[in-house]
């Protein structure tokens, strides 16, 4: 299937679609999104994150959030987000309305193979403490639970086995998670 991505503007209005390939070889802006589950233990918070297979165009081998794609053409990321956890690792009853959505963010980065990330990345959390899942061999190598503290040491200590965009993701998922601590 030739994948399409929804081009946008820095304000975030669709101004196109491009091949998802050909978008990312020219580093053009594109809608994004990243899923992050969690639960809640009784000392801190686990996130599961999943590690990118090696069969990825890139950042392959990296630990990264829950999932991440691109919404298709008139899809919602929210809805885009439920059908790529089914796709991604088998995760099914998750539906788009439990979903937190924490809005967006732009980021660039140059990756390997003459490729580029430039997206608008939307964050969807969702607390998820009863979830079972099975790995897509071609999108995921492993998936576990992290803790909170875990993924902060690792971050500092070494954060290159983690994608790009994952430290932006989890600082804002940690954040928003801190305001739900205070109420």
């Amino acid at each position: 299937m030739n994948e399409q991505v929804v081009l946008v503007n820095q304000q975030g209005e669709t101004i196109g679609t491009m091949e998802k390939l050909e978008a990312h070889e020219k580093g053009l802006l594109h809608l994004a999104f990243s899923v992050l589950l969690y639960r809640e233990t009784e000392n801190e918070y686990e996130f599961l994150l999943q590690k990118r297979a090696e069969c990825k165009y890139h950042s392959k081998g990296k630990w990264s959030n829950t999932c991440c794609s691109h919404p298709r053409v008139n899809e919602s990321v929210e809805l885009a987000g439920e059908r790529r956890l089914a796709e991604e690792i088998g995760i099914v009853g998750v539906a788009a309305d439990s979903f937190e959505n924490l809005g967006w963010f732009i980021y660039q980065a140059e990756l390997e193979n003459g490729l580029s990330e430039h997206e608008q990345d939307y964050i969807l959390l969702a607390n998820t403490p009863n979830v079972e899942f099975t790995m897509n061999p071609d999108e995921v190598s492993d998936i576990q639970w992290w803790s909170e503290s875990r993924i902060q040491q690792e971050l500092v200590n070494n954060p290159a086995i983690f994608s790009v965009w994952f430290d932006t993701v989890f600082s804002k998922a940690i954040r928003y998670l801190a305001t739900l601590d205070k109420k």
